[in-house]
Parts: C-alpha cells; structure tokens; sequence
C-alpha cells in the first residue's frame, strides 16, 4: 500500500479495525466486516481492481463483482478453495501435489478413535497459529472445538520451509528464495524467518518447484505462500498455502528487490 502513494493510484482499503494501520496511508478507508456480503459487495463496487490480505472475506460477493466486470487478484474461485483446508488439501491429492496423509471428519467425536498423535486443523477459518493443535494425547481434544476439521499425519520434519510465488495474470511465474520458519513453541506462530534457508542447494529447487506447481495448479494471479515440510529422508510436502504475502514473506517487502 505504502508503494502506492509514489504513483497515481487512489487506494481505498476495507477493514474491520478501526485503528488498521493501512487507514492513514490510504486515500479512503472504509471499516466493515469482510465476512458481511453487502459490505464487501457495496465497497468492490467503488473500485477497479480489487484484492485481499486476508483470505476469509465473502466469496458469493467477490463472485457477484466478477460476474460484472470487476477485476479481482487472486480470483474468488481460488481464495474459495484456499479457504476450507479440506477442499484444499483434496486439491493437492487431485493435482498429484505432495502432502501429508489426512482424513475428513465432521466433528470431534470421531477422533477419539484416531492413532496417536495426530494435527487437529479446523476445516475454516484458522489463521497464524488458531485453529490448529497437535494432538498427543486423546484428552487435547476437550479443547478443541467441535467443529469440521481434518486430522493429519505428524511429520517428523528437518525443517519447515516456505516459498513465495509471484505469478502474474498472463502466466509468468518466479520465486522468491527459500526461507527457513522457527515456530514459537506453544503459540504455533512464526518467531524466525531465515532467507535465504540453511538447506543444500538440491533441496531448495526441489521446494521451489513444488511451489511453483502448485501456483500453476491454482490458476492464482498475486502471490502465493507455499509452506512445506522438509521430511527427514528430504522429501517437500505441502503444508499449507496463503493468497498473499503471509509471514514467511514479509522480509520480502522491505529486503528485496522486485
């Protein structure tokens, strides 16, 4: 946003804080809820392109705003598959994308009867660290709430990596460098991003072909954020991906030229 203000480009910005650092660096802010479909509708109407930060906003309204004429990166129809892990993780399998084994469950009851241990992620909206939790024992499930959600496999990873994808609307596609992430322990949310990561040379062409795969799978116009795990016989399974900068690429904005 920031970059905008050195060109000819009238910035208006939807958030639900008040007090949202990007309402006084732009020329017009609005302050609503993303989830609220008039709202998202009513604001993509005063704008000739339109994208996101965060990938939990309404989908039927960006649809409707398509269907019109409105231009949106990344396309509603990826952001809906990004934002159910079920759906995306039945995305990697149906595309031949690596990632760890999973099962569908409607509810919590089920998992009772699940091989130990296992990562509980609730099927949408799960964000930095929430909605996610490992379970060790069959008693980390009184916490977790009781909602759709996939159990999937622990892996015993060397690291975990990420890859920034930039792919652009007629098909050109780049990398940033591999990055290394160390997870706050208990909070589950990045504390260290290292770039480029302390890996040999092999296996970071191996993750960024992985992630540039799963770009070109998704059809996705922007950025995208593909977390992996490095396996300790030096496989890349895809963890998960975000539409957008994500945490693992923040560096990027300020130490990279682009």
């Amino acid at each position: 946003l920031a970059e905008t203000q050195k060109f000819d480009i009238y910035t208006l910005i939807l958030d639900g804080a008040a007090d949202a650092p990007c309402a006084k660096i732009c020329n017009e802010f609005h302050r609503g809820d993303l989830m609220d479909y008039q709202t998202v509708y009513n604001f993509g109407k005063r704008a000739d392109l339109l994208t996101i930060e965060i990938e939990h906003v309404n989908i039927e309204a960006l649809k409707k705003l398509k269907a019109e004429g409105l231009t949106i990166y990344p396309e509603p129809e990826v952001l809906e598959l990004i934002q159910h892990k079920g759906r995306q993780k039945d995305f990697y399998l149906e595309n031949d994308l690596p990632t760890a084994a999973f099962t569908h469950h409607q509810g919590k009851e089920a998992l009772f009867g699940l091989s130990l241990p296992f990562v509980w992620k609730s099927a949408q909206f799960g964000y930095d660290g929430n909605g996610v939790k490992v379970i060790r024992t069959y008693e980390d499930l009184y916490d977790v709430p009781d909602l759709p959600c996939i159990a999937e496999k622990l892996i015993p990873f060397k690291n975990e990596l990420a890859v920034i994808v930039a792919r652009s609307a007629v098909g050109e596609i780049r990398t940033y460098p591999v990055v290394e992430m160390e997870f706050h322990p208990t909070a589950n949310q990045v504390e260290f991003v290292v770039c480029p990561a302390r890996i040999p040379e092999e296996i970071a062409e191996k993750a960024q072909i992985v992630a540039l795969r799963a770009a070109e799978a998704f059809g996705i116009t922007g950025l995208l954020a593909v977390e992996m795990f490095q396996t300790q016989d030096d496989q890349i399974l895809i963890n998960e991906v975000a539409p957008r900068t994500h945490n693992s690429g923040h560096y990027s904005i300020e130490a990279s030229y682009t």
